[in-house]
């Protein structure tokens, strides 16, 4: 039996100093993020037991992010990625310190947990953009396509990863549920506050690894910097809206995309934590669900790049038909009443939006202009990390009102729904896999 040759792409990977002091921060990092996405929402819920008061922080955190992530996009454009990633670590690494402390004091009151909501919010409207925009200021352009392939996967591992060690190492020191809410203040939630503490950590962490990492100079980063110094932020936002707006396919594209995160994306964020209240393990519950939809979606990230051309016809045709059948898988989440059972769920509907994940931004990668790439991945972002956040506020106030089982059946059957339409009637099913056609 032959030995596969060695990727001579990965191997220049594994020799470039910044490569590698860019995912040593970018690993420790999106772990972080991991522990406050399962700490926050349980913290919450602890304090309040009120679905409508984890929507209203859900939508602290995501309104300012959809308010200026458009603008941190064209911010990121104009100054280093580097610069604004720096500060933005800083910052959170103060907020979510002082979220930990005030855990472990017990003396964290409602008011203080909206004005951090909002404030991490606000931060995460930059680092999003500089993050995932930084790449191409550090790597060659040859490696940028085995870079990007490393960094999706970092980040898909990390949502598997990260909540299975924050449900139990919330579980192991405590998370609320044995001590008792008097006015809101929670106690007995050590773990809570050393999940808060690990993640101001990683920002510490990785705020040091990236000041080892070198920028390219601009000559040697190809085409002229995205955004003209001269122009000014909003008229560089606008430009980057007109060239969405005029390209028929992404436009229709971006407004099923929007659809998909208002009836699945954001109910998930609300109807997760409130899920693994029904179930025995707590927290632990929680990171599991989380973690077996991170592993499906690096599994189906995987199939993908080793099978990029299966499709159901046209790149279009494939995504709605995706998209039925994790209307369907969505529909009896609310029924189960084991946790292996939510984890099979998610893991299959990770696993079929892992696959189209990758095509999609490839697909987005490939018909975009470089010069607008900062600010259509920004309108992108929008949508799963400002949109539908706010789709989770108004599920927690529709949960006051339906049960579970009926939100799950009600956001699952609407997708079947719009998919089906948009595939019976709509030019989304014609959309390819190829560049956006040059004007003759």
């Amino acid at each position: 039996m032959t030995q596969r040759p060695p990727d001579p792409a990965r191997a220049a990977l594994k020799r470039d100093k910044n490569f590698v002091w860019l995912t040593a921060g970018s690993i420790i990092s999106m772990l972080g993020d991991q522990f406050t996405l399962v700490a926050l929402p349980w913290l919450v819920l602890r304090m309040t037991g009120d679905t409508l008061v984890l929507g209203t922080v859900l939508g602290l955190l995501s309104l300012p992010r959809a308010v200026f992530i458009l603008i941190g996009g064209a911010v990121v454009d104009r100054y280093s990625p580097k610069k604004v990633l720096m500060l933005t670590k800083y910052v959170n690494t103060v907020l979510l310190g002082a979220l930990a402390v005030l855990v472990l004091i017990g003396g964290l009151s409602l008011w203080t947990v909206y004005a951090l909501a909002f404030a991490i919010g606000l931060a995460t409207a930059f680092s999003i953009p500089s993050g995932t925009s930084i790449l191409p200021h550090v790597m060659p352009r040859n490696l940028l396509p085995a870079a990007n392939s490393v960094m999706l996967g970092v980040r898909q591992f990390s949502m598997f990863l990260g909540p299975l060690l924050a449900g139990l190492l919330i579980a192991l020191f405590g998370d609320g549920a044995s001590g008792s809410a008097i006015a809101g203040v929670v106690t007995d939630a050590h773990g809570l506050s050393v999940a808060f503490g690990l993640d101001a950590l990683s920002f510490v962490v990785s705020a040091w690894t990236l000041s080892h990492v070198r920028l390219k100079s601009p000559s040697a980063a190809g085409p002229a910097g995205q955004t003209p110094a001269h122009q000014p932020v909003l008229a560089a936002v606008a430009a980057g809206l007109r060239h969405l707006w005029n390209d028929r396919d992404m436009r229709l594209c971006f407004l099923y995309w929007g659809a998909v995160a208002v009836l699945i994306t954001g109910p998930v964020q609300i109807a997760m934590p409130v899920l693994a209240t029904t179930l025995n393990l707590g927290a632990a519950a929680l990171g599991i669900l989380l973690g077996a939809h991170g592993a499906g979606t690096l599994v189906g990230m995987v199939v993908s790049g080793a099978r990029p051309g299966l499709r159901l016809g046209t790149l279009g045709m494939t995504m709605l038909a995706v998209d039925v059948v994790v209307g369907l898988l969505f529909m009896p989440m609310g029924l189960i009443s084991a946790t292996w059972q939510g984890a099979a769920l998610l893991g299959t509907i990770g696993t079929l939006g892992g696959f189209m994940q990758v095509s999609i931004f490839t697909w987005l990668q490939g018909r975009t202009p470089p010069a607008l790439m900062g600010r259509v991945m920004s309108m992108f972002m929008f949508i799963f990390l400002g949109l539908a956040p706010l789709s989770g506020a108004v599920t927690g106030w529709l949960l006051r009102s339906i049960t579970l089982p009926q939100l799950f059946v009600a956001c699952g059957g609407l997708l079947v729904c719009v998919a089906l339409g948009a595939m019976l009637a709509s030019p989304v099913r014609h959309v390819t896999d190829g560049p956006r056609p040059q004007a003759l």
